[in-house]
This record gives structure tokens, sequence and C-alpha cells, in this order.
């Protein structure tokens, strides 16, 4: 299993990192046998997995759930979870929900922004951070690129920056401009990883059901699809039900 420091040694050695979503036990076996370095357990689950519209609809009880069943499926894997929406609104609760996390398992915890104080001590206090800036969909109005005006770029610069000197391993860019996410990978210690933030990054992370083609309707410009799994599965359910209906009563 990568630990932080393994992963942060990736980007002293130039070699990239591949961080995937997974939500259960089935798919973080699959993702542990293909052998990706890092598996998050994202709030997006809020809509792949439970049908909700946005993310801050899930919560902790959601989120233990999920951690725990990608924890079993891929026990030899650097596990991120992904703090809900209001789960990291002090040090404290940070700290405990982040804690009930790393006791189920998990290798690290990511959240969104910089949340006042929370970083420092959830650092201070043993716990490896992911941090995640540009699009943050938890919090945003719209799901705009971000950081395409100059007050934008100058914005996540800053936040990035603030998160590296606090002492995250990690970060996630989402939804940049590629010069952006080129400028920031050079000037911080964390490895960076992509999200529709270009191809200059230190990793690359995709939601699991882009990735495999699970869903109807088309991905985000920045997600390729690898395989169709939506048209196979339904394919193999057609199947199953031919054979039900030709079988001999």
């Amino acid at each position: 299993m990568l630990s932080p420091i393994d992963i942060k040694n990736r980007k002293l050695k130039g070699e990239k990192v591949s961080m995937i979503t997974a939500y259960d036990y089935a798919f973080a076996q699959m993702a542990e046998a293909a052998g990706v370095d890092q598996i998050l357990v994202g709030d997006s689950l809020a809509n792949t997995m439970l049908g909700y519209k946005k993310t801050s609809d899930v919560g902790m009880n959601e989120m233990l759930v999920f951690v725990a069943a990608v924890c079993r499926g891929a026990p030899n894997t650097h596990v991120v979870a992904d703090m809900p929406y209001l789960s990291d609104r002090d040090p404290q609760t940070a700290y405990d929900n982040a804690r009930r996390f790393m006791d189920l398992g998990a290798s690290s915890i990511k959240l969104e922004g910089t949340p006042e104080g929370v970083i420092e001590f959830l650092c201070g206090h043993g716990i490896p951070v992911c941090a995640h800036h540009g699009l943050l969909p938890q919090t945003a109005e719209n799901f705009k690129q971000k950081g395409r005006t100059e007050e934008e770029a100058a914005s996540i610069i800053k936040a990035a920056k603030f998160t590296d000197d606090l002492g995250c391993f990690e970060m996630v860019l989402e939804h940049i401009p590629e010069e952006l996410g080129k400028r920031i990978t050079g000037m911080v210690n964390a490895v960076t990883i992509g999200i529709g933030g270009g191809k200059f990054t230190d990793g690359q992370v995709l939601v699991m059901h882009d990735a495999l083609g699970m869903h109807l309707g088309k991905n985000p410009p920045f997600a390729p699809k690898f395989v169709d799994m939506f048209a196979l599965g339904v394919e193999g359910f057609r199947k199953y039900i031919e054979n039900v209906k030709s079988a001999a009563k």
C-alpha cells in the first residue's frame, strides 16, 4: 500500500499517480486487481450510487458505509475518504469524522477548500490530508471551469500554496485551465491530481462511472470513457431475460 510519503516520492521521481473512485466492495476489488495507486471514495457517490442531485446531499452515515466496503475490498490500496458537506465545519468535528474514516481503514481524507483552522488541526493530529481546489462541487453555484480570470486563478493559487504550506501531501485540481494546473504543480510540494486540470498534473483521478461508461448521457468533457459497461450490462440482462423465458417449464 502506498503511504503519503510514497505518493510524494512519485512526484520527485516524475512518476504519475493513478486514482479512481470506487464505492463498494466489488469494484474496489476490481480497482485493486488492476493496480490503481489510490481509490477515492468520493462524495460523488451521492449522484452515482444514491441518485441525489447534489454531492452535498450525502452525509457521514452513508459515507461510512461506503468507505468501510471499499477498505474491505481493497485492503492493500491507499483509500482516500472524502469528507462530506459540513463534516469539516470546525476543527474538532473534522478530526472526529476523519478519525472515524481512518479507523475503518482509510489511509487519508480529502476535503474541499480551506475551512478555517481545519487542515492544520488534522495534519497536526496525524491525519494525512488531500486538499481540493478549483471547482468545489459541494458549494459550487455552477459547474463551469474555474480559474479562467486572473482573479480566480490567483485565488486558486493562493489556496493551493496555503494548503501545501500546511502539510497536505496531495491536492485535487478540478476543472481548471491546463496552464493553471501546470503552474500550481510546479510551485507546490504536494502531489497534484487533476480531474479536468490538464495533462501536466502529477496524476489523474476519474469518477469510476465515467471511466467505465456506467451511466446514460454524456461524460464531462474532461472524463474519457474507456469501456461501455452500461451497454454491456444491458446486453447481459437481456440475455438473462431470454434465458429465463426460453427455459423449459
